[in-house]
Formats: structure tokens, sequence, C-alpha cells
């Protein structure tokens, strides 16, 4: 009987991310996450191939599951926070010019007739 332990998932996470994209940016992080779901997938797809009772099959191919679902929501929180950088970027961008032909509290003249 084979049983997938808590340092193979390790050893898994390990291999994975060996071949990734180098750098903690979003986008490296986001390309890394993306080969682990498609190794993960590979996997997943290898397990009814692979030998052993129906029962470990399952098992194997749930965990394998678990992991995809879990590196699926590390993906789409890193897409969101991108995405709220890029928004903020384009607010910061967006704002307008005060004091520069524009009255302002600062920049204003009161002319008294």
């Amino acid at each position: 009987m084979t049983t997938i332990s808590t340092t193979s998932i390790a050893a898994l996470k390990a291999t994975t991310s060996s071949a990734a994209p180098e750098g903690n940016d979003a986008a490296s992080q986001m390309a890394r996450i993306t080969q682990q779901i498609v190794k993960l997938t590979q996997q997943l797809k290898e397990i009814a191939d692979g030998s052993g009772s129906t029962e470990e099959k399952q098992k194997r191919a749930e965990m394998i599951q678990e992991q995809i679902t879990m590196l699926e929501a590390q993906l789409a929180q890193l897409q969101r926070q991108q995405a709220e950088k890029e928004q903020e970027k384009q607010e910061a961008s967006a704002a307008p010019v005060t004091g520069i032909n524009k009255p302002s509290d600062d920049r204003q003249i009161d002319i008294y007739i």
C-alpha cells in the first residue's frame, strides 16, 4: 500500500518550484503557481494509469485536487492584489491637479471693488 505523506508533498513542492521563474514579484509568483497547477494536473491524469488499489488512487487524487484548489486560491488572491495595485496607480495618475490654473484654498486672491 502506497501512502502519500507530508514529506512527499513537501518534496513535490520543492521539485515543482525548482524550474519555476525566479523573483518575488506578482508575475513570477503567478507563473510558479501556474506551473505547479499544470504539473499537479498531469499527475492527477497519471494516477489512473498507475498501480495500486482504487481506494489508494482515489486518496492520491483527492490530495492532489486539494493542492490544486489551494494553488488556485493563491493565484486568485495574487491576481486580485495585482488588479488593486493597478487600480490605485490609475486613480493616482488621474487625480486632479490643484493650484495650477485652478483655485485652491491657499492660492486665492480676494478682490474688493
